[in-house]
């Protein structure tokens, strides 16, 4: 209970850090973001409905495909996330945020940096503020593409449409700079590192830990078998290349299964292949 109490105080903090960036400084710069957020804001420059409410939209039905997916625990907290951002950014616009800068070069970085500690945030809660993640897992699933390549396609896809949009070209290049901004500020917040981790989880569950992480993180992974130094003991790990972002999910996962299992996490200074 009271976990979950400190990941609804992340959520809340997240949200509210995500909704004044987006009010503050993407919406009078004409700015986008990535994933489903930057999906919202383009249909607001597109139609003027609320960016709150293009969320909602948006993410609901993603969501409810990102069940079988994430979990149920994991579902209820992103849809907390989302709704609560939405009416944050909503509730911020309709009371009149004043900009907090019209320099669309400021904006795009200290928006980016407001973006990414928010989602650092409701990361950190063991939630998603987008359902792009769910989009990009669903089409992983069903081709040969990976995930983070549906991600970028997505995110490319509303960079040009925010070009067509504002005829500006310089806009889509500045929005480009916050997205990759957000996304340093989201790795800088959760791990203060790269964008990835070596992960090591020495437990006695071996069997049901693989097949939570086949099922919620990816198919990538080793199985390590040892000896332990007392007694000569058989002993097995898991190895793990991790992004960043999904260090607390795979926290989450190995509590629930093992309490009792060990786990250490290391900087990935330099990787090459595709996997393990």
């Amino acid at each position: 209970m009271k976990s979950e109490l400190k990941n609804y105080g992340y959520i809340v903090l997240g949200s509210l850090f995500l909704a004044y960036g987006v009010v503050s400084l993407f919406l009078p710069n004409a700015l986008v973001t990535g994933g489903t957020s930057g999906m919202a804001l383009l249909g607001h420059y597109l139609f003027n409905f609320p960016v709150g409410v293009l969320m909602v939209a948006i993410n609901a039905p993603l969501l409810l495909l990102g069940t079988k997916y994430f979990g149920k625990h994991f579902t209820l907290r992103s849809i907390v996330a989302i709704g609560f951002t939405s009416l944050c950014i909503d509730t911020m616009a309709a009371f009149g945020f004043q900009a907090l800068s019209r320099d669309v070069i400021l904006a795009a970085i200290f928006g980016g940096i407001a973006v990414g500690i928010g989602l650092g945030l409701i990361f950190s809660g063991h939630a998603s503020a987008g359902g792009s993640t769910i989009l990009a897992k669903i089409v992983a699933a069903k081709t040969t593409l990976k995930a983070s390549t549906v991600m970028l396609i997505i995110d490319m896809c509303i960079i040009v449409s925010i070009a067509f949009i504002a005829k500006n070209i310089d806009l889509a290049l500045w929005s480009l700079v916050s997205i990759y901004i957000t996304a340093k500020s989201v790795d800088m917040f959760l791990t203060r590192g790269p964008s990835k981790k070596v992960v090591h989880i020495v437990s006695t569950k071996i069997e049901a830990l693989c097949e939570a992480i086949v099922e919620h993180l990816g198919k990538n992974g080793t199985i390590v078998h040892g000896e332990g130094i007392f007694e000569n003991e058989s002993k097995r790990m898991i190895f793990l290349v991790v992004e960043n972002a999904r260090i607390p999910r795979l926290k989450e996962l190995i509590q629930t299964i093992d309490k009792e299992a060990f786990m250490v996490v290391m900087e990935a200074s330099e990787l090459l292949g595709r996997g393990h």
